[in-house]
Order: C-alpha cells, then sequence, then structure tokens
C-alpha cells in the first residue's frame, strides 16, 4: 500500500531556463506542452518555475528541486554558447564535477560527420571547432543521456531530473520519451474527474463557505473556482460577470461531491448553467 500511495503522490514539475523568455523576446511553448503530454497520461503538471541564464540561480533553484523528491524537467541551457549554464549547475547543485559522456561522444561524433557531407576537412573530429561542439555531451558525472531524435545531440537525466534543449521541437519529443521510459507505471493510475458549472453573478465570498464544506465532507476532492468579469466574445452566460464552480479528484467521489456543490449553490439561491464545451 506505501508504495502505491507513493507512486500516487509523485509531483512532475517543469523549470524553463533563458534570459529570452523573462524578457519577453520568445514566447514559452513549453508549459503548455508539458501539460498536454503528462494529462495525455493520466498524469498533470504541480508546479513550473522560469528562471534566468544566470549560473546562481539556476544553481540554487535545482538545489531545491533535487531536494524535493519531484520528477523534475528542465528546458534550455545545455548548449555550449557561453550563456549556456544548465549543466554546469546541474553539477554544481549536486556537488559533482562534469565530464564528457562517452554515449554522448558518439553521437556528437556522428552528428559531426554527417553534416560534413563527405568533407574530410569539416569532418576532422580534432579542430578547434568540432572540439568545441563536444562540450554538449560534458553532463555531471553518473548521469544517463536522452535521446534527441531531432539532431542527435542528447540531454541528460540524474536524481530524476531531466534536461532538453530550449528548442520545442526536440524538447517535445524528449519529454515524451522520459515519461514513456521512465514513468510508465504511473499513467492513469486515478479515474481521474473534473465536473464544472458556471454560476452568473457568483460571489465568491458567499461560496467560501460551501466550498470548505463540500472539501470537508468529500474527501480527497479539490473544490475550484475561476471568476470572470466577462467574456462578450464568447456570448451568452459567459458575456455576464460569473464563477465556473467545480470539483475534481477519483471519479467515485466527485459525482457526488459535484451534486453536492450544486444542491448547495442553488440553495444560495443562485442560478446554475452547464459549461459551455470549447
Amino acid at each position: 500500500m506505501a508504495d502505491i500511495e507513493t507512486k500516487l503522490s509523485r509531483r512532475f514539475g517543469l523549470i524553463v531556463v533563458g534570459d529570452e523568455i523573462l524578457s519577453g523576446r520568445r514566447s514559452d511553448k513549453h508549459l503548455s506542452k508539458m501539460i498536454e503530454l503528462l494529462n495525455e497520461r493520466g498524469l498533470s503538471l504541480s508546479w513550473a518555475r522560469y528562471v534566468s541564464d544566470d549560473p546562481d540561480q539556476i544553481v540554487q533553484c535545482l538545489k531545491e528541486t533535487f531536494a524535493s523528491g519531484d520528477v523534475v524537467f528542465s528546458t534550455g541551457g545545455i548548449g555550449a554558447t557561453p550563456d549556456d549554464h544548465t549543466r554546469v549547475s546541474a553539477a554544481k547543485a549536486l556537488g559533482l564535477e562534469i565530464e564528457l559522456h562517452p554515449e554522448a561522444k558518439a553521437l556528437i561524433a556522428n552528428r559531426i560527420i554527417a553534416m560534413a557531407e563527405g568533407d574530410p576537412a569539416k569532418a576532422d573530429l580534432s579542430i578547434a571547432e568540432n572540439q568545441h561542439r563536444f562540450k554538449m555531451g560534458e553532463f555531471p558525472v553518473g548521469c544517463e543521456i536522452i535521446p534527441n531524435p531531432y539532431n542527435q545531440i542528447p540531454g541528460f537525466r540524474i536524481q530524476e531530473h531531466h534536461f532538453f534543449p530550449g528548442f520545442p521541437v526536440m524538447a517535445a519529443p524528449m519529454m515524451a520519451w522520459c515519461l514513456d521510459h521512465h514513468y510508465s507505471q504511473l499513467f492513469h493510475q486515478d479515474n481521474w474527474l473534473e465536473k464544472s458549472f458556471i454560476v452568473p453573478e457568483g460571489i465568491e465570498s458567499r461560496l467560501t463557505p460551501l466550498m470548505e464544506e463540500i472539501e470537508h465532507r468529500f474527501e480527497g476532492v479539490k473544490v475550484f473556482s475561476l471568476p470572470s468579469v466577462g467574456d462578450p466574445v464568447r456570448g451568452g452566460v459567459y458575456a455576464r460577470r460569473h464563477i465556473e464552480l467545480g470539483v475534481k479528484g477519483c471519479a467515485d467521489t466527485v459525482q457526488p461531491a459535484w451534486e453536492a456543490l450544486r444542491q448547495g449553490t442553488q440553495a444560495l439561491n443562485y442560478e446554475i448553467h452547464e459549461p459551455i464545451k470549447h
């Protein structure tokens, strides 16, 4: 039983590293993709953090997440340019050295030769340019590599932290691979259900005691409230100020909790409307 409870309580987190995200020069696409990949497998994202290309910040962040016991996916900062600090920072956070991983070295060498397209000068692994490329395979001692189907330059995995490039086209399939190869035993363990309804002109302060009562009565259920000032574009009931009120958790418990929440809301003389599916 303890082992099952441990599996069910595993939390997944995401770290996005990069000044370009924080400055707005690029929009983050990793968060939405991570949520999508997890949800497809019956899992959910517990937290996300955005960190600048600052070694001290990255080290501090990783020290905290390594200590958390969470499963963590990190994107960005594993290249070989001066602003790529994640590889070294991961090693520092664990008190480890970095070294050229033998499998990564072979993959990078193959990539160099393939890109040379038969030009022996470009394929010479001893030239400075190619030697610099091998830095992309320098990882904390004891890690495993993560295959990169896009260009074969791998990421790495250590202590349930998984490090990917900042490019979504590379990171997304690598995230999926890690989930499928290392966490498939966690997929779809819960018969998870989320149900909600719309409360036009709902007032959260008035509904809060009811929400607290439902969580107290139905163990393991979470009640959520999503207020809106109104959305004229969507129209209908959504055009008015409203609250989307609902419950989520194990399906067996959600259904009676949802019905109790509806009854309690109606008892407060509120209208109730079914949500419109997107």
